[in-house]
């Protein structure tokens, strides 16, 4: 049973830093560029101190609404109870990562208006582009060579 309820209580684990990864952080975390609007996964690293954020707050993803010279505001959703509220936090760009959610979506959006764009060269009409859950099996017909036998179970009799 726990007995301290500081800021970092409980995060042994969660802000360790893997096995290899010890010491001070690549050069790529600081030259990495952000802007208004880039959505971002808040990961608390372990060997930066300064600007980390709560453990409630590591692992979500959140969109940028201002930066400052060494960190990064970043609305994240929380859910309190039957509600949802856009929390604004400042984090330290050691803390943030770009995120990968909207990926797929915008590589869909691009391959989908090129598709629009040869169709529309070709002179037709674009074909369906909505995605579909995945569809029922088609039909067939089975042939078979010889009588077709019926299996059923046998009838229950007591044995004692």
């Amino acid at each position: 049973m726990p007995h301290s309820f500081g800021y970092r209580a409980r995060t042994r684990h969660l802000f360790a830093r893997a096995f290899k990864t010890h010491g001070h952080l690549g050069i790529t975390k600081y030259l990495t560029n952000f802007k208004i609007g880039d959505y971002v996964d808040v990961v608390g690293s372990g060997n930066v101190h300064k600007g980390m954020p709560h453990k409630y707050y590591h692992g979500k993803t959140g969109r940028i609404w201002n930066v400052s010279p060494r960190a990064v505001g970043v609305i994240v959703n929380k859910r309190v109870r039957t509600r949802i509220i856009p929390k604004r936090i400042y984090v330290r760009i050691e803390h943030v990562r770009k995120s990968a959610c909207r990926d797929a979506f915008l590589k869909r959006v691009k391959d989908n208006d090129a598709i629009r764009r040869q169709a529309k060269i070709a002179g037709k009409k674009a074909p369906a582009l909505k995605r579909l859950p995945v569809q029922p099996r088609k039909g067939e017909i089975i042939s078979v060579r010889g009588p077709v036998q019926t299996v059923k179970p046998q009838r229950y009799t007591f044995i004692f």
